[in-house]
């Protein structure tokens, strides 16, 4: 019987072909004017080479946006290269969304170039015996050849092996570099050899074997060539260094990791319908379509858009919306930013297909003349601020908020589809109107980009023509309407999802939109003091990591630090990268730091360089001028498991285990007689596992008030309660912690510094004496292979699309995620309903003693007014506790403060 033979790994140059496609097939367009010849042409190749290569891994790579490397060693670099044209610009994105629905590995790796991981993925493939073909039009790639790596080019069809690379270029594959030097690269502004062609670079590479040889003996070349070649010996250095692929890159993957996923048949349907590709679109409709859950076919809708511009239209649409049982509404507004917008013009539908936009304040030149808005918006406000009228939007709280910039309270917010989707299946698409539409309508909506272009010179709604932003704007409130129709059954028809949604999400729209509303007060000069402390103390740390390294260097740099930490000062060598280069990645250097000063001192001088630019630079811009305070933005449907995050400032990641986290708390600071009150969940997570496992060892040490890390202390390692030590108590903390995150002992072990045999002993005696959580951890973990998702308390799904996958590093993943997201979604769900009835208890009870203002993780902030402070704190503290039922109390901590940091 033959040997059989692994299939080579194929590498495709996504980048490479992009400008090639581009300029060599002709300006193809959509009816709607989207630009598509690059995105057929990179398609067509890499569908050409996934059919070519049956059985092999494909993987496709592009560069990542901004500089890289090579800018920081020649500032120069790829200088004469012209801005990207427009019209391939807004190719690049679809390219790369096709490409994930084909299941194919996407690559876009920051500060190294498309080449280089390139190179790093072929030498790992040859060194583990498995050839590469790289798919390029680069001849740069000639380099990278070798017995075990092939170059194609698909658009020329031609193939290129070592023999090839002589054939093309007179030198080998490892002369590349030095020729590619001497010839220098006007594309890249590679600096060559003045004067010097192919034909003399191969001459010399002939004559003195190599660079290094032709520079050492540069004065043996005569003529007026030879005058050039000398003045360019300074600089050879670096025209070799630029050209040289890396094949070293610190990757956070191997090639194992870069599987094929499953074809998204739907999404790349629906991609090659946008973009009118006739017939791609009827090979995939002629394939077998089925899929667990089949979007039904959508009837066509004949669609009636209407624009009111007069009274008489609007208060014929103001009557059948007064009777409707439920209308859609959308804004359209200047900004994305709800504490800025001004609405531009509001939209409505009733039933499918009919929908109407009212516009009032486009301002462009020649713009028609309009409704007047402030009257219009009075005519609406009863309307929209009657509870018993029933709004649906997609994601009303933006709508909510932007409305209340009109002196108007949205009432009457029955559903929200953006909401629907995230509660119906968290993971399955983005949650946006665009995809739910594509997804479950199967239907191409107007892009924004479209009518208002992209980029800097990006059009706000006001601007644009209302030709373009009526039917994009009654468009919205029509999709809204019909995503509503299709999404709800489903949402009734799983579980106890409908009750997440109507008892959990919905009832927090209005509380968060109050919370944005509200804001923060924010010491804008507290937080310069600390930048400029910040800054000063930055640049201690950076001239002591100069002293301790012997040199200057760039701090951000993972190859300079590699030189200095292994080569020069002969640290040892923790981890390897993919490649076998010793790394240098955030974990390394936390390990190296309990033994060394240098990388201590640069994690030191990162953490603050971060906190720096995201938070005490930058907040002081974020304060309104309307308020004079922070407004963040909560998002409902972001996190898997059912958690708020928050932007515009990132509330959820303002450090507090450092002095200097700490101390951008302070910043946040209590109105003039009012103090602030944190009030958090203490261990929450922990005791919703004592309540899902049942575990009787968990269960007493809540119901009797122990601390649980001491009383795991005791229990691991066979001590009185009163004997545990700190560091055993610790070492519990990461016990407890660990294994509800689904840890290994590898990975216990490295976090408290033991071998692993002594942490798999920790482990060991810990289900022992715990043996509820490893009956729970079990069962979860085989329900969630039978299910294909977890649930929280309350009826939350997640699903787990990787339970099953043949990867098993996926699905060892996935497994780890079945047994926390139970445990975080259900305190997310928790802190949820307390939000829910705090904020209704403040407002009939307490509406001019206290207002919540700020949630973050387990702890809500609130402002209260100093005579107010112990009253409220105890109906806080009473209202959070009860917020779930479980065998075990929720203990909740409310400190008191003129700052965040001084309340929690």
């Amino acid at each position: 019987m033959s040997q059989q033979q692994t299939p080579p790994v194929v590498l495709i140059d996504g980048s490479s072909y992009l400008f090639r496609a581009f300029h060599a097939l002709p300006p193809l367009t959509t009816s709607k004017g989207q630009p598509t010849g690059a995105i057929k042409g990179v398609i067509s190749m890499i569908r050409r080479l996934d059919q070519d290569f049956p059985g092999s891994r494909v993987v496709v790579v592009f560069d990542a946006k901004g500089k890289t490397f090579r800018h920081d060693l020649y500032a120069e670099y790829k200088a004469n290269r012209p801005p990207m044209p427009e019209d391939l610009a807004s190719q690049i994105e679809p390219i790369h969304q096709i490409i994930r629905a084909m299941g194919l590995p996407l690559l876009i790796v920051p500060d190294v170039e498309a080449d280089d991981v390139i190179g790093t993925l072929a030498h790992e493939a040859t060194s583990k015996g498995i050839d590469v073909v790289i798919s390029t039009g680069d001849k740069d790639m000639a380099q990278l050849v070798s017995d075990h790596v092939t170059l194609i080019n698909t658009m020329t069809d031609t193939r290129m092996d070592r023999d090839g690379v002589v054939d093309k270029f007179g030198v080998g594959p490892e002369r590349i570099i030095d020729y590619l030097a001497l010839v220098g690269d006007s594309v890249d502004n590679i600096p060559g050899v003045t004067k010097c062609g192919p034909k003399t670079a191969v001459k010399w590479l002939q004559s003195y074997g190599d660079l290094d040889q032709l520079m050492a003996r540069a004065d043996e070349v005569k003529g007026k060539i030879g005058d050039n070649l000398r003045d360019a010996l300074e600089q050879l250095p670096l025209s070799r260094e630029l050209a040289t692929i890396k094949t070293d890159v610190e990757l956070d993957f191997g090639l194992e990791a870069l599987k094929h996923d499953d074809e998204q048949r739907d999404t790349l349907l629906s991609l090659f319908r946008e973009y009118e590709f006739k017939t791609w679109v009827a090979e995939l409709e002629g394939q077998d379509t089925a899929s667990e859950e089949p979007t039904p076919a959508t009837p066509e809708i004949e669609t009636n858009y209407q624009t009111i511009t007069t009274d008489a239209e609007l208060d014929a649409w103001l009557q059948r919306l007064a009777k409707a049982p439920l209308f859609a509404f959308d804004t359209e507004t200047t900004s994305l930013n709800y504490s800025q917008a001004e609405i531009v013009g509001v939209s409505f539908a009733i039933e499918p297909g009919e929908a109407a936009y009212v516009p009032l304040a486009h301002d462009y030149l020649g713009a028609p003349e309009q409704l007047d808005r402030d009257q219009t918006l009075a005519k609406l406000k009863p309307l929209l601020e009657d509870p018993s009228h029933h709004k649906v939007g997609q994601n009303l709280k933006y709508d909510k908020n932007v409305l209340a910039n009109h002196g108007i309270t949205l009432e009457g917010i029955a559903e929200d589809t953006m909401l629907e989707s995230y509660v119906l299946n968290s993971v399955a698409s983005r949650h946006d109107m665009d995809s739910l539409a594509r997804k479950y309508l199967g239907l191409d909506t107007i892009k924004f980009e479209t009518i208002a272009g992209k980029g800097a010179k990006q059009l706000t709604f006001n601007q644009i023509d209302l030709e373009q932003a009526a039917p994009y704007a009654a468009e919205d409130a029509d999709i809204t309407l019909r995503l509503h129709q299709t999404l709800r059954p489903r949402l009734d028809g799983l579980g106890r999802l409908a009750e997440v949604y109507n008892t959990i999400e919905l009832p927090l729209v209005p509380v968060l939109s109050r919370m944005e509303q509200r804001g923060a007060l924010v010491d804008a000069e507290r937080l310069a003091v600390q930048s400029k402390e910040l800054a000063a103390r930055m640049e201690e740390l950076q001239a002591a990591a100069y002293e301790e390294a012997g040199e200057e260097f760039n701090l951000g740099s993972p190859k300079q630090l590699q030189a200095i930490f292994y080569d020069k000062m002969g640290l040892p060598v923790i981890k390897k990268t993919p490649k076998g280069a010793p790394s240098t990645a955030e974990p390394v250097l936390q390990e190296l730091a309990h033994e060394h000063a240098l990388p201590r001192l640069i994690l030191e001088h990162r953490s603050l360089s971060k906190l720096k630019s995201t938070y005490t630079d930058s907040l002081p811009g974020m304060i309104s001028a309307r308020s004079g305070r922070v407004h963040t933005s909560y998002h409902q449907a972001v996190a898997a498991t059912g958690r708020l995050s928050s932007s515009e400032p990132n509330l959820q990641n303002i450090p507090i285990r450092t002095a200097q986290g700490r101390r951008i708390r302070q910043a946040f600071i209590a109105p003039e007689g009012y103090k602030l009150m944190a009030a958090d969940y203490s261990q929450i997570e922990l005791r919703i596992m004592a309540h899902l496992s049942g575990d009787e060892g968990l269960l007493t040490a809540f119901a009797n008030g122990e601390d649980i890390h001491r009383a795991t202390a005791a229990e691991v390692f066979g001590v009185a309660l009163e004997d545990v030590s700190d560091d055993q108590r610790r070492s519990a903390k990461a016990i407890n912690f660990g294994l509800i995150y689904g840890m290994s002992a590898f990975g216990l072990a490295r976090q408290l510094d033991v071998e692993r045999k002594v942490a798999q002993q920790y482990i060991d005696r810990y289900f022992e004496r715990y043996p509820g959580v490893l009956r729970y951890m079990d069962d979860i973990r085989k329900q969630a292979h039978d299910d294909g998702y977890v649930e929280t308390l309350f009826g939350r799904r997640l699903y787990l699309p990787e339970i099953n996958a043949r990867n098993k590093q996926m699905q060892q993943a996935a497994e780890r995620t079945a047994i926390n997201a139970p445990m975080q979604g259900t305190a997310a769900d928790i802190i949820k309903r307390a939000m829910i009835t705090v904020e209704e208890w403040l407002l009939s009870e307490h509406p001019d003693d206290a207002r919540m203002i700020m949630q973050v993780h387990d702890e809500l902030i609130l402002e209260v007014r100093e005579d107010a402070v112990e009253r409220v704190r105890e109906g806080l503290v009473a209202r959070m506790s009860a917020a779930a039922d479980l065998r075990v109390p929720l203990l909740v901590e409310a400190g008191v403060g003129d700052s965040w940091d001084e309340a929690h």
